[in-house]
């Protein structure tokens, strides 16, 4: 049985073998994962028992807009509407938002995204910096 929880203080353990089980180089870096989830907007989570099968992270300014990040599910556990749960735990939190944005890491789940609602936007880029490069 799953059971989902509202939770930002999660183990770096569970976190990293949650991320590397997709195989997401963020996985490597546990401590800066449980850092980043710490100081987050909003963090939903599920569980299978004790471990950590899912989760979902939502950054946002408290009124006008949100970002939805870092939605994944285990690998052994994918295929049962965890990340669809998820998902709409996360919207009904953003309900009242005006702009709420998703920039998937992977091309092939944009299908995801838009089964659950979402448009590719007519105009604009997502754009980004990796690392240290700007400096």
């Amino acid at each position: 049985m799953i059971t989902y929880q509202r939770n930002k203080d999660l183990p770096e353990e569970q976190l990293a073998a949650l991320f590397l089980s997709v195989n997401w180089f963020s996985g490597q870096f546990p401590h800066k994962l449980k850092a980043a989830f710490a100081n987050s907007s909003r963090v939903l989570t599920a569980w299978s028992g004790d471990k950590l099968v899912g989760l979902i992270r939502g950054l946002d300014d408290g009124v006008w807009q949100a970002t939805i990040d870092c939605l994944l599910v285990h690998a052994d556990y994918q295929r049962q509407g965890i990340a669809s749960a998820l998902l709409n735990m996360l919207m009904a939190e953003y309900r009242h938002f005006l702009y709420i944005n998703v920039v998937t890491d992977d091309k092939k789940n944009t299908s995801f995204y838009l089964q659950h609602g979402f448009d590719v936007m007519a105009e604009g880029t997502p754009l980004q910096i990796v690392g240290n490069s700007w400096q």
